[in-house]
């Protein structure tokens, strides 16, 4: 399996992670509107981050056979990004618009703590031979 899916997979997994416990949060705190906000941003934000990589993997495969790459889906992810913010401004009194725009930087704070961990990770193995 290439590289870039086993970082979804454990990205993925992380984020799930975040919303178990922004679901807790909002059932059992009195800042439901602040959960609520950072749920459906981290959601879309979770919805963002596949369509990036299924574009990615569909990119490596058109370089790999040849063909034309037109695009990798930018417009998408701010149509995404457009519709929370949306969301937050139609119901501002459930949904708390910074936890949204908090929720919608997940993907990318999680993609950079990912990251970190594997680069730690791979200097202590280097570090042991």
């Amino acid at each position: 399996m290439p590289e870039f899916k086993l970082m979804f997979i454990r990205q993925r997994k992380y984020m799930f992670y975040l919303l178990a416990i922004y679901v807790l949060g909002w059932g059992f705190t009195s800042h439901q509107h602040i959960y609520l906000g950072l749920i459906i941003g981290t959601a879309l934000s979770m919805y963002i981050l596949w369509s990036m990589v299924r574009k990615i993997d569909q990119f490596g495969e058109a370089v790999a056979t040849g063909r034309k790459v037109y695009s990798i889906g930018m417009i998408s992810r701010m149509a995404v990004a457009a519709l929370a913010v949306l969301i937050a401004t139609r119901y501002p009194d459930q949904v708390h618009f910074i936890s949204v725009i908090i929720g919608l930087m997940t993907a990318y704070i999680v993609i950079m703590i990912d990251f970190a961990i594997q680069t730690l990770q791979s200097a202590l193995s280097k570090g042991e031979r």
